[in-house]
């Protein structure tokens, strides 16, 4: 039996090809790898995988769609379950590129401007972060600039058109930027390779009366953010830290196996052995791949009294994992926005040159907590203020996060509950996931 590797969003799962036993066979071959070939290992994969494969009739038509890419986001989409407003639950399940998963999972590499955004109006687009060395940093594109045009139009012209989304497919933009003192600048942008540093920040906060706190930015579950973990917790030890506050307020998830490591370092010193999540497959699959992650303490695992999440609405997947884990044994303050509400998970099947990434299980937390689509609830609303740098000591949930920590309440603005406004995006709805890697977990353009 040959074994594909998934290199996604929550799990190491091996899947097996093969024949029999309603197991799907990678496509290789030239015959499958023809448009109708690569249409029917999508559907194939789905009726075996999906998490909801009950919901499928049968006898759906390959030909009825236009390529595999477009079969698994109609089937999905039509066949899948419905939230309450008639809204797809499944945002995820895609068919992409195999070479930029692997080289954004494994290396944090992506092809691309090197920036996130959001509408904060419906005119009005801001830069949320931008990566360092990247084309739109050395372009001088930064954190809280406000985009005036792209290529000579306004953004509320491409707003009512193709969207600004749409503009950033193009591999060279003219950007007409306002940086916070209001000057303007214009600058012509190629698309570069952009890395992904997982860790853009670590330190320790001297709290007063010889408490100190450990605060790291934690920007994407990949395989290069493992080796830094026992570098930070190291440091946070040696200071005598056991209050930490992990900002994932962009982090929309990505490795399983970079969750558990985090878990690992977060809560294992007090729970070894213990359950950390569980993983839930398809009554067809359950039997097989259903599997129980416990607590493994590390050498340089914390003894953790308090843990504060810095969370918006694009905090998913890994990072949500880890949080709702960890609610189960500690004191977890969630400070910001709700999450995004992603329970669940996709397994990667390797065809052609490509990679399915169908929707193919669910997470619970060792109380069995887990379905939590709506996001998990925040404690302390706090502005993610782009006019201040991530963690600054002004960044209103940075001062949230540190007002909880010493007195055990809310500020007096964040306990109101979100008197805010976070973004128009909080008033459209949830948006599609589905994309290539980095878009779907980075959010990165």
């Amino acid at each position: 039996m040959r074994k594909l590797f998934s290199l996604l969003v929550m799990t190491s799962l091996a899947a097996c090809g093969g024949s029999g036993d309603g197991i799907v066979v990678p496509q290789t071959g030239t015959a499958e790898c023809e448009n109708d070939g690569q249409k029917q290992f999508v559907l194939d994969s789905l009726y075996t995988w999906y998490l909801w494969n009950d919901l499928l009739p049968p006898g759906i038509d390959i030909a009825d769609y236009a390529t595999p890419e477009a079969l698994v986001t109609e089937v999905t989409t039509t066949f899948g379950p419905q939230d309450m407003n008639g809204d797809p639950v499944d945002r995820f399940s895609s068919v992409g590129s195999l070479q930029e998963d692997q080289e954004f999972f494994g290396e944090g590499r992506y092809e691309g401007f090197g920036f996130s955004w959001r509408l904060v109006d419906t005119d009005d687009a801001r830069l949320s972060r931008v990566f360092s060395d990247s084309p739109a940093a050395v372009g001088g594109l930064s954190r809280g600039q406000q985009i005036l045009s792209l290529d000579g139009r306004s953004v509320a012209e491409i707003e009512a058109n193709e969207g600004i989304g749409a503009v950033f497919d193009n591999d060279t933009v003219v950007f007409e930027m306002q940086r916070p003192d209001n000057s303007v600048f214009s600058v012509s942008i190629t698309k570069g390779i952009v890395t992904i540093d997982p860790v853009p920040q670590y330190r320790i906060i001297d709290a007063g009366n010889g408490v100190n706190v450990g605060y790291i930015e934690f920007a994407q579950f990949i395989s290069t953010a493992n080796p830094v973990f026992d570098t930070v917790f190291a440091e946070f030890i040696a200071a005598g830290v056991d209050d930490v506050i992990i900002d994932l307020r962009y982090n929309g998830g990505g490795l399983v196996s970079t969750a558990n490591l985090l878990g690992n370092y977060l809560g294992a010193f007090a729970n070894d052995g213990r359950v950390f999540s569980e993983t839930r497959f398809n009554a067809d699959r359950a039997a097989a791949n259903n599997s129980t992650e416990f607590f493994q303490r590390q050498g340089n695992s914390i003894d953790l009294s308090r843990l504060v999440v810095i969370a918006t609405g694009g905090t998913a997947s890994a990072s949500e994992l880890v949080t709702n884990s960890l609610e189960a044994y500690f004191d977890v303050t969630i400070v910001g926005e709700n999450t995004f509400g992603k329970p669940v998970g996709q397994i990667g099947l390797e065809f052609c040159d490509k990679i399915l990434r169908p929707t193919s299980f669910r997470t619970v937390n060792a109380a069995g907590e887990g379905d939590y689509f709506d996001g998990l609830p925040v404690d302390c609303a706090a502005e993610d203020d782009l006019n201040f740098p991530v963690g600054d000591v002004s960044d209103p949930n940075m001062v949230a996060a540190m007002t909880y920590l010493d007195t055990g309440a809310c500020p007096a603005a964040a306990a109101q509950g979100a008197q805010f406004k976070p973004g128009v995006e909080a008033a459209v709805g949830k948006r599609d996931r589905r994309g290539p890697a980095h878009r779907e977990f980075a959010d990165a353009y």
